[in-house]
This record gives C-alpha cells, structure tokens and sequence, in this order.
C-alpha cells in the first residue's frame, strides 16, 4: 500500500493524539462538559483516561500499519463508545468547544459517524470485512 494510501489513517491518528493531549491539559474543563451526567462524580477521572485512550489509538493508527484492520475496528468502536457523551452536551445544554446553542450542539451528533466511517474506511476494516464475507 503506497503512503499516499494511508494519508487519511494518519491524519485520523494525529487528531486523535492530539485530541488527547488536550484531555490531558489545556481542554480537560472543556471535555468534561461532555462527560454524561451518570458520570460527573467521576467526570476527570474519565476525561484523563479517555484522553490516554485517544493518544494510544491515535499513535496506534500512525505506527501500527499491520494491525491497521484491527485497529480500526478499535478507533471506532471508541466513537461509538463515546457518542453518549456528545448526546448529554446536547440533551442537557452543556456549552463547550464553541458549542453554545441547541443547533450547533444537534449538528455536532451528526459528526460522530462519519468518525467511526472514517477510522473504518482509512484502515481498510471495512473493505476487510466485506471482503472476508464473500469467501
């Protein structure tokens, strides 16, 4: 596979290291607007180890090219996993990131799959699995 190829993976990679950093340091308040209510008591507890979750898996998807496919089935169930949070910003009106009315809060949902899409189609996760359904 030609680097060219894989240019999507690593900016997914990228992002997501760095999404993490920021759990770590300048946006730990930000995100932890985004921790589910169930959660609050444990809100920076989740957000620091969500944030060493999105730097593994992001540095995973730039370095770990032979376990790509796995990988990305990895990153995004991660998305999945994390979705909640993005509905209980919204639900319970939580301003965060710039998100400060119910519209741009709604329209943030709608960004969520096209994350798990991404990290399934850079990784070839979803071509691998259509492909091992023909055999």
């Amino acid at each position: 596979m030609k680097f060219a190829h894989r240019i999507p993976q690593v900016v997914l990679g990228a992002a997501l290291a760095y999404a993490g950093i920021g759990h770590l340091t300048t946006n730990r308040t930000e995100f932890q607007a985004q921790v589910p209510t169930i959660l609050k008591s444990i809100a920076d507890f989740v957000v620091l180890a969500s944030g060493v979750v999105e730097i593994v898996l992001g540095l995973s998807l730039i370095f770990l090219w032979r376990y790509r496919v796995i990988v990305g089935w990895v990153v995004a169930a991660f998305f999945v996993a994390i979705f909640p949070g993005n509905i209980s910003q919204y639900v319970n009106q939580v301003n965060a990131f710039g998100l400060d009315s119910d519209s741009a809060r709604f329209i943030r949902l709608f960004f969520q799959p096209l994350l798990v899409l991404w990290a399934l189609w850079s990784t070839g996760a979803w071509h691998d699995r259509r492909k091992s359904q023909k055999i």
